[in-house]
């Protein structure tokens, strides 16, 4: 922590650090689940009614 002396008013917080959620709202990550996720799909549907 940073050590503050008489006299001297404490620093203001910083910026709260950003978490999974807005990592997650990010457009290009979600471009890539969603690509990602319709290929496990197109992937479970082949095994269930092709072969």
């Amino acid at each position: 922590m940073a050590e503050t002396f008489r006299g001297e008013a404490p620093a203001p917080p910083a910026e709260e650090p950003r978490g999974c959620l807005f990592a997650l709202s990010q457009p290009p990550l979600m471009i890539f689940l969603t690509v990602v996720g319709g290929l496990l799909l197109l992937a479970a549907l082949h095994d269930l009614f092709v072969l």
